[in-house]
C-alpha cells in the first residue's frame, strides 16, 4: 500500500553503495524506516542522497511494523539538504542532532504525534535562523518539554509533584529540587524522599515555573535545566544520550 506524507529525516545510515536506511519522523504516520534504493546513486529518484534534517513529501510503500518501508518518491521542501542554515554553527547542529536522538528513542513506529512533528520542525525552523544563534539553548529544552508532553511523560512544574504543594506562593527563598522517579518539581518537604534529587537554583526554579523566562534566562541557568533535563531522559532511556557529551558548554 503507498502511503503520502510529510516527513523529516532523523537518521540515515549507508546500506549499500548504492542505498541508504533512512528513518522518518511523519506527521500522519509517526516514526518510520525504510530503504531509498538508489539513493546514492548521481541521478537517482530522490535527487542524491538523503540527509539528516531533509524534510519534504515522501511516498512510501507501508509493509508493516516488521519490516522496512521502501521509499519510493521524496520531494524535498528544503532543497534537498535539510535546513541549510544548520551548518553554520557547530553547536546548533549539536542541539539538533541530540533532538533528533531524542525523537528517535522517544517514539514508537507508526505512532503518530502530529503536533510534536510541527514542534520539531518549528525547532529546526528556529535553528535555521542565524539570529536565534544565541537561543539555540532554550530553544532546546521547550522542545524537550513539547516531547515530553506529547509522549505523555509532561514533568510536574507548577506545584511540587509529590504533595502537590503550589510552592511558588508560599515564600519567596524557597528550596526546590528536581527528580526523576518524582517526575517534576519537589519541595524541601518533600525532598528527603526522593534519594535522586536535584537542588535547583532560585533561577532555575523561576524558568521552570514560568516557561515564558527561559527566552531570556542566561547561559548558566539554561545549562543548569539542560543537565537536569539530560540526566531525566538518560533515567527514562535506561541509558545516557549519545550525543549528551557535545551539548553542555563547560
Amino acid at each position: 500500500m503507498l502511503t503520502k506524507d510529510q516527513a523529516i529525516c532523523i537518521r540515515a545510515v549507508d546500506y549499500s553503495e548504492t542505498s541508504q536506511i533512512v528513518t522518518f519522523f511523519t506527521k500522519a504516520s509517526g516514526k518510520i524506516d525504510a530503504i531509498a534504493k538508489g539513493s546514492k546513486r548521481p541521478k537517482s529518484a530522490f535527487d542524491g542522497p538523503i540527509e539528516i534534517f531533509s524534510h519534504g513529501k515522501i511516498v512510501f510503500t507501508d509493509t508493516g511494523k516488521e519490516k522496512l518501508a521502501t521509499l519510493t518518491e521524496f520531494e524535498s521542501g528544503g532543497g534537498g539538504s535539510g535546513f541549510a542554515g544548520l551548518s553554520h554553527d557547530l553547536a546548533v547542529m549539536n542541539c539538533c542532532f541530540f533532538a533528533a536522538e531524542l525523537l528517535n528513542k522517544m517514539t514508537h513506529d507508526y505512532d503518530p504525534h502530529p503536533e510534536l512533528f510541527e514542534s520539531f520542525l518549528q525547532f529546526l525552523q528556529n535553528a535555521a535562523d542565524r539570529e536565534n544563534k544565541n537561543q539555540i539553548s532554550a530553544l532546546l529544552i521547550l522542545f524537550q518539554l513539547s516531547l515530553l508532553r506529547e509522549t505523555g511523560l509532561q514533568p510536574v512544574l507548577s506545584a511540587c509533584a509529590n504533595c502537590k504543594s503550589q510552592y511558588a506562593k508560599r515564600d519567596t527563598q524557597y528550596e526546590l529540587y528536581f527528580s526523576s522517579s518524582a517526575n517534576g518539581i519537589i519541595c524541601r518537604d518533600c525532598e528527603a524522599s526522593f534519594p535522586d534529587k536535584i537542588r535547583l537554583s532560585q533561577a532555575a526554579a523561576n524558568c521552570l515555573g514560568n516557561l515564558k523566562l527561559i527566552a531570556e534566562a542566561k547561559e548558566k541557568t539554561l545549562n543548569e535545566i539542560e543537565r537536569i533535563f539530560i540526566g531525566h531522559f538518560t533515567e527514562l532511556l535506561g541509558h545516557r544520550p549519545k550525543m549528551a557529551k557535545h551539548l553542555l558548554k563547560m
